[in-house]
């Protein structure tokens, strides 16, 4: 049987700080986030360097004797925080007490999570930044453990509820075209149609952002996943330096990609090009294959609608359904498509994004696809299709 020790974090500090000194190389803690929801809290520590996570979350049991709380703890090599968090940021949202961070040696932090209620957890990295990411899940305020999957297989589960993300906002306009146009405001116009639409199909709504304001990765996908959403739809526009591209293509997620997504996802994860091979690493770490079939099938029906469903004085070139490594979709734990909605940079098309009849269609193609997902259609069974 494995045994586990744990240190109060206090005496470690106090015997690693009395006399020494920092080691050379070290990344630091820059910021620790965190978001709770009804039955589901994210922390997010993010770090100067990226963290040497060791392979699995450790789990201990309360210690009345010593008035230790249930927690998890992680430890974080080559990072140093010192004393900066030894007091702890209290949480108490019925969930978690709080969070703990302290220097377990001189090259290690530890996290650790103090627990009210628990079932289980999450964790993963992020790069640029590099964020280490603990989702703990579990129903507040509740005495004993609870077993059950918040995520049934898509397959099998009937879909009532849909998040609709609005892509960039507030500081981040996203891609910038002809005329000065913000990528940020045909998202959001797109996505308050495609809300009507559904909420008149009998669909729940859950939106992650209705006006102009900064959001990051994190706080997108905390909302989604808390929502227990049955589906995610991320909303952009494109962009592209050759100003003759023009069309429409929705993105599902998959550990492989084609080699122009890798352009498309770079812009919209907010990385350099270069970067998004991370992505493919830290994807290959999770079962993507499980909502793969049931997001690429959500984006073929969309992808259909959107082109052939639009009126004739709409037609638009089809660019058809493609996969990649999209920071937004792996972070959601449901079946999610990225919709790019036309190029801002292609004289036709931001002039179809600036107008709202056309806005108004788009979301329509957007709606029947979903709804057509909901009643278990084929992209083969509308109109006979090979």
């Amino acid at each position: 049987m494995r045994r586990h020790i744990a240190i109060p974090l206090g005496l470690v500090v106090a015997a690693l700080l009395t006399g020494a000194q920092r080691p050379a190389g070290l990344g630091d803690v820059v910021e620790v986030r965190h978001w709770s929801y009804p039955d589901y809290t994210r922390i997010v520590v993010e770090t100067t360097k990226r963290a040497k996570v060791g392979p699995a979350v450790e789990h201990l049991p309360a210690d009345s004797k010593a008035k230790r709380p249930e927690r998890l703890y992680v430890d974080l090599g080559g990072v140093w925080v010192g004393r900066r968090y030894l007091n702890g940021i209290s949480l108490g949202d019925g969930l978690l007490q709080g969070v703990r961070l302290g220097q377990n040696t001189l090259q290690t932090t530890r996290l650790v999570v103090d627990l009210e209620h628990y079932e289980r957890h999450r964790l993963f990295t992020l790069e640029h930044p590099h964020r280490v990411v603990l989702d703990v899940y579990g129903h507040r305020n509740r005495t004993g453990p609870v077993f059950r999957d918040p995520h049934p297989p898509a397959g099998m589960r009937p879909v009532r509820s849909v998040v609709i993300d609005p892509g960039h906002g507030g500081r981040d306009p996203g891609a910038i075209g002809i005329g000065g146009t913000r990528e940020k405001h045909i998202t959001l116009k797109i996505a308050k149609a495609l809300g009507e639409k559904l909420e008149a199909r009998g669909f729940e709504v859950r939106f992650t952002r209705r006006d102009d304001r900064s959001m990051n990765l994190e706080e997108r996908t905390a909302i989604a996943e808390a929502a227990r959403a049955d589906l995610f739809i991320s909303i952009h526009a494109n962009a592209s330096p050759r100003r003759t591209t023009h069309g429409i293509e929705t993105y599902y997620l998959d550990k492989d990609h084609e080699r122009h997504s890798l352009t498309v996802a770079a812009r919209e994860n907010g990385i350099r090009r270069d970067q998004v091979d991370d992505l493919q690493r830290t994807l290959t770490r999770f079962r993507v294959a499980e909502l793969s079939h049931h997001s690429r099938h959500l984006a073929s029906l969309d992808q259909e609608e959107m082109v052939d469903g639009l009126p004739r004085e709409f037609a638009v070139n089809d660019l058809g359904v493609k996969k990649g490594p999209f920071y937004v979709l792996f972070l959601s734990n449901t079946p999610a498509i990225l919709v790019e909605a036309g190029f801002v940079t292609n004289r036709t098309e931001v002039k179809r994004l600036r107008d709202d009849s056309y806005l108004d269609a788009l979301a329509n193609g957007i709606a029947t696809g979903l709804s057509r997902y909901r009643e278990g259609e084929s992209t083969v069974a509308k109109r006979g299709a090979s």
